[in-house]
């Protein structure tokens, strides 16, 4: 058999395996394309020097100059500042709110990346809603929609627009200049926002928050600190054997020691001299805890605790975040309350409200929680990348000061761009060194904003795309589709391609889907005899459209936990608009981008 026909074969293995990988969630993203593309290496598809060059090309640069300038917005105040005129003009009634909030989304999510834009008004519109009697899930859905086609209206609206657009100027051809894509991607926000609002929303459920399964006024309790003094009979005593253990009335949920919280399970632990323990109670005062429990906290008390502070405990909502180091642990495993001190009342998993048994479920990206404990320590906690604070904006210091520069940086790259394409990759570095040497962002929180998993995940489906392209697979892939619809010409393939891009969106990742098969349309349009330009945009488009599953784009993973969705909610609502968008880009594309 000919080696080259064997690279074939190997190859189209790899990117099966690459897709299985992808749905079934045997690794990480990153690491199954990062591994494909090394296999490729391997049996010689790539050249070491081939491989290097995927390295040095412009979408992964780009994509992550987008990232941290989405953060400067951020931290200049700029982004809450628009969240603000949210509250500001968004009323007391759902259709008021429905159309603010969708046009507000929509215009920022093409110029910011759609992401952080998600994280910043889902708190914002929970607190809305909760403050007018609005149900949360009539509006979350349409909140993670607008922000994906609002990000199809610009080339730096979307990573798949520029992971597309470098592909093509990878490929020698002109870039896609920065408002090119907005002529279609403005009519896909109209179509969205047309029918989210005179229709669709009445195809979105009710769906029950976690916050909404616990009643405020009958869940008040308090936390209470005490010290265990050195006569007392406590020491060196296991936590299991004291009267602490046996008390329904109170909880204990974390005990410090030497200032540090001790993250020995308390089954195990043996108290000290100086321990401080935090209980949870539903008095209030050491009087009635007393009389109710039968524990005196006082030094002369039968126990030997002194009696530090009691203090409200305040409930919160969290989803575990795409980056958290807690995602693929369990809450046992974690020894969450030790650890954090603070309580897991409830976890929300596709579309199900856990309220008992939790503790042995792996937590994953998307997993929304209900947590109890100090404030101090929540705020410690939604600190972390862990958690995104779904009860109220996070506080954080803003740099509003800087606003004037981050919105100069911002228009220079975006009027750069578009009156010179080829140069948007280095317009965007250029953004990003003005706004790190005038301290808009420091160079650490830089470095964070940057989701390197999605960079390299992008790097290793462009090594993957390139192989493709080297052995002749997207050339045969492409022949093979000419031959089969040659006799309905260009559009029916573009139709066809458009509608396999979307599908394949919804299971994988949309960056993946847009490097892999950005080289196919480019030989697709080879193959026919005419432009690429439209069926590249095709790929654009479709890799954005996801509306259908709450796992093809990261902002629908988001709401699907928040507003308590179940999986098929995204079909119902998602799954007419998806096809309504298919037809309209069919028709729309040939006519904006002509075949030539």
């Amino acid at each position: 058999m000919d080696w080259s026909l064997i690279q074939q074969l190997l190859t189209v293995g790899a990117v099966v395996l690459v897709f299985i990988a992808f749905i079934r969630e045997w690794v990480s993203p990153d690491l199954a394309a990062m591994a494909a593309f090394l296999f490729l290496v391997l049996i010689g598809v790539l050249s070491p020097q081939e491989a290097l060059g995927i390295f040095g090309s412009s979408a992964p640069i780009t994509v992550a100059a987008m990232f941290v300038m989405s953060a400067v917005l951020e931290k200049t105040g700029l982004i809450e500042v628009l969240a603000g005129r949210f509250e500001q003009l968004a009323g007391k009634t759902f259709l008021r709110t429905s159309v603010v909030l969708l046009l507000l989304v929509a215009f920022l999510s093409a110029f910011v990346n759609n992401t952080p834009v998600v994280v910043v008004f889902l708190p914002i519109v929970l607190a809305h809603c909760r403050k007018f009697d609005l149900k949360a899930s009539r509006l979350l859905i349409p909140l993670s929609y607008a922000a994906i086609v609002g990000g199809t209206c610009t080339i730096i609206g979307t990573s798949t627009n520029l992971i597309a657009s470098g592909i093509v100027a990878d490929a020698g051809e002109t870039p896609f200049g920065m408002f090119e894509v907005g002529k279609l991607g403005i009519l896909f926000v109209v179509a969205t926002l047309l029918y989210l609002i005179l229709g669709g929303w009445r195809l979105i459920p009710d769906r029950t928050t976690l916050s909404t399964l616990f009643d405020s006024e009958a869940s008040q309790e308090f936390l209470t600190q005490v010290y265990i003094t050195s006569n007392s009979p406590l020491v060196d005593q296991v936590f299991t054997e004291t009267p602490l253990a046996k008390q329904r009335q109170l909880r204990v949920i974390e005990v410090v020691r030497d200032g540090r919280p001790i993250p020995i399970p308390l089954n195990e632990l043996v108290f000290k001299a100086g321990d401080q323990i935090t209980m949870k109670t539903r008095s209030a005062g050491v009087m009635e805890l007393a009389e109710t429990t039968g524990i005196d906290l006082h030094p002369e008390g039968e126990l030997g605790l002194e009696h530090v502070r009691t203090d409200s405990a305040v409930i919160m909502e969290g989803i575990v975040g795409p980056t958290s180091r807690l995602a693929g642990h369990s809450l046992k495993e974690l020894n969450f309350r030790q650890r954090f001190g603070v309580v897991i009342l409830a976890v929300h998993r596709r579309g199900v409200n856990l309220r008992d048994r939790f503790e042995s479920v792996e937590l994953a990206f998307g997993d929304t929680l209900l947590l109890e404990g100090p404030s101090d320590r929540m705020n410690e906690l939604f600190l972390e990348k862990d958690f995104i604070n779904l009860s109220k904006p996070q506080a954080q210091t803003l740099r509003r000061s800087k606003a004037p520069i981050a919105i100069g940086s911002l228009l220079l790259f975006m009027i750069g761009g578009a009156l010179m394409p080829a140069y948007i990759p280095i317009l965007a570095l250029a953004a990003v060194a003005i706004t790190l040497i005038t301290r808009c962002l420091d160079p650490e929180d830089a470095y964070q904003a940057v989701e390197w998993r999605v960079i390299f995940m992008i790097f290793g489906m462009l090594g993957l795309g390139k192989g493709i392209e080297q052995t002749g697979l997207a050339a045969v892939v492409a022949n093979a589709a000419a031959d089969w619809f040659a006799h309905w010409g260009p559009h029916a393939v573009l139709a066809v391609l458009y509608l396999l891009a979307a599908i394949l969106t919804e299971m994988i990742s949309n960056n993946a889907v847009a490097a892999l098969l950005t080289p196919i349309a480019i030989s697709l349009a080879a193959g026919l005899g005419v432009d690429f330009r439209p069926f590249v945009v095709a790929v654009m488009f479709a890799s954005s459209a996801s509306f259908v599953t709450p796992i093809g784009y990261q902002t629908n993973t988001y709401v699907y936990g928040a507003g308590g969705y179940k999986f098929t909610d995204f079909s119902r609502v998602g799954l007419p608009l998806a096809i309504a968008l298919w037809l309209m880009a069919s028709f729309l594309i040939p006519q904006l981008w002509p075949f030539k």
